[in-house]
């Protein structure tokens, strides 16, 4: 199991509790109960504030940001409710073919390679493999419910084909020092830190609050960053299509780069409550290899 340990709520945070319990609107199929779907709750509340529960009143806010309907599944699903894997396995599966399908476009990998990578994915959720105690971890004990499920999934899906190259990479480096042409000094070093495993969480906090923030650009603004991001436009032949001069559109880009990360920093700071640590994070594996799909978040030209 994750290692946080739930702050147990207080009694009034209850109210709270039951408007979280209705708003997931849990189907009466599922075994999922509300004090299972309050552990839930409130290890999710252990993982934004690790030292103790701040003012309810802030904690009902977070709460009351989570996407409820998600971490219910999620959490059914982890205690291996049949009805709730029957109900992910229906909304999520072609979700997370599409996904795979999408990260393998640009090396070319086909709809097989594409649904073996996504299926790969079922047996660390469902928690095939035991802890020391005996216990199954599942994999859907790291959801939190700060994102939406299928962007978390995406996520995960996106870091392991980015460590699938880096070893394979890695490997292919060895087998080509191994011909006897290479210095040993030249070997590529062997011990890596370990991935953060909040990793996947930052990046998928930071994919919504960009995808929100180009979602709010004045329709003209998107418009020229897909022009010049997605569509490879030179400056000259936006300003022909726009009619605005070379050196404008220059200056709007710019300006619309600036103000998407000033939203971006402000939904991170006020909206998901990151600390500064936390929020370069964001950035900083943002600006590593990052499988946002800059041509879905600008598609929808107005």
């Amino acid at each position: 199991m994750p290692s946080d340990k739930p702050h147990r709520f207080p009694p009034a945070l209850n109210s709270i509790v039951a408007r979280c319990w209705q708003t997931a609107a849990v189907p009466p199929g599922w075994s999922l109960t509300r004090d299972q779907f309050q552990r839930a709750l409130e290890r999710s509340a252990a993982r934004r504030f690790p030292d103790s529960l701040p003012d309810d009143r802030i904690v009902t806010g977070y709460l009351e940001s989570l996407h409820l309907s998600d971490l219910a599944l999620a959490c059914a699903c982890s205690a291996g409710d049949s009805a709730a894997w029957e109900y992910f396995i229906e909304h999520y599966r072609p979700e997370l073919h599409r996904a795979a399908r999408m990260i393998l476009s640009k090396s070319g990998g086909n709809d097989s390679k594409a649904r073996e990578m996504a299926d790969s994915l079922y047996a660390d959720l469902y928690g095939l493999r035991e802890s020391s105690d005996g216990s199954r971890r599942s994999l859907f004990d790291y959801f939190h419910g700060r994102s939406k499920l299928s962007t978390w999934l995406h996520a995960i899906l996106a870091q392991r084909h980015i460590d699938e190259i880096r070893r394979t990479q890695k490997m292919d480096s060895l087998d080509d020092a191994g011909n006897g042409d290479s210095d040993a000094r030249e070997l590529p070093e062997m011990k890596t830190a370990p991935p953060d495993p909040e990793r996947d969480a930052y990046l998928a906090i930071m994919q919504a609050c960009v995808t929100a923030a180009l979602h709010d650009l004045a329709p003209r603004d998107r418009l020229r960053l897909a022009y010049y991001y997605v569509d490879d436009l030179t400056l000259a032949q936006i300003g022909k299509l726009l009619g605005e001069h070379e050196a404008t559109v220059s200056r709007k880009l710019e300006r619309t780069r600036t103000d998407l990360k000033r939203c971006v920093e402000v939904s991170l700071r006020e909206e998901k409550k990151l600390t500064e640590a936390q929020l370069k994070l964001c950035f900083e594996y943002a600006r590593q290899q990052w499988p946002f799909d800059l041509t879905r978040a600008l598609s929808a030209r107005d």
